[in-house]
């Protein structure tokens, strides 16, 4: 494995060890760090390809540091090696950019094979917690073909429409209705799907194949 990695733990006995592991492996850890604030400043100096990042911590958790990290340095790569399986902690991992979940009762061996394939494109996640990713996924799917079926025809037409780049004032004239009439569609709209703007709302419609011409217009 050919990565630079930095590790954060607030357990400098923890660190060592996982450090051990990979340098026995052939990787090169670049630097430690105890917490959340530290581990940004690190991640800022040294530019590592990989961080293997703990949840809990003082100061600022791993969660935290994650979405400051992945904001500022998109290029890094964090994998989050924890004690927790809480199910919140997971997902807030995930939304907050983390390529990966491994729990700290992962074998030696098993945490070298998951590393590994994060060259491959794959996501390393111990394998106790793959099927709660896999039902929440099905769960979501469900959820989003509910909400689509609860939007009119109008609101689709409006729908397709942003995902074009139309603006209100385009749709308006489009559909030969008032700027007016398309904010409150636009409102309806993100209020059904559960979306904060127009860019999610646009993702949503090509995801779900409401962009598509051959929508109802």
């Amino acid at each position: 494995m050919s990565f630079k990695v930095l590790l954060v733990d607030d357990h400098a006995l923890i660190r060592d060890g996982i450090a051990s592991l990979l340098m026995a492996w052939g990787v090169e850890v670049i630097g430690q760090a105890s917490d959340g604030l530290e581990a940004l400043e690190k991640a800022r100096d040294l530019q590592p390809d990989l961080i293997l990042m703990d949840v809990k911590m003082p100061r600022c958790n791993g969660l935290q540091a994650t979405r400051l990290i992945k904001a500022e340095m998109p290029q890094i790569q964090v994998v989050m090696l924890t004690v927790s399986d809480d199910e919140h902690d997971l997902f807030e991992a995930i939304k907050s950019g983390a390529q990966g979940y491994l729990l700290k009762n992962i074998r030696g061996n098993e945490l070298g094979q998951l590393i590994s394939g994060l060259s491959r494109g794959e996501a390393p996640v111990s394998p106790t917690l793959a099927s709660k990713i896999l039902s929440e996924f099905a769960r979501q799917s469900a959820k989003a073909v509910s909400l689509k079926e609860d939007l009119s025809d109008r609101e689709k037409q409006v729908l397709r429409l942003i995902a074009h780049g139309s603006t209100n004032r385009d749709i308006a004239s489009k559909l030969f209705i008032s700027e007016n009439t398309v904010n409150y569609h636009v409102k309806n709209i993100l209020g059904k799907l559960h979306l904060r703007n127009r860019s999610q709302a646009a993702a949503y419609a090509v995801q779900e194949g409401l962009a598509d011409d051959r929508s109802p217009n």
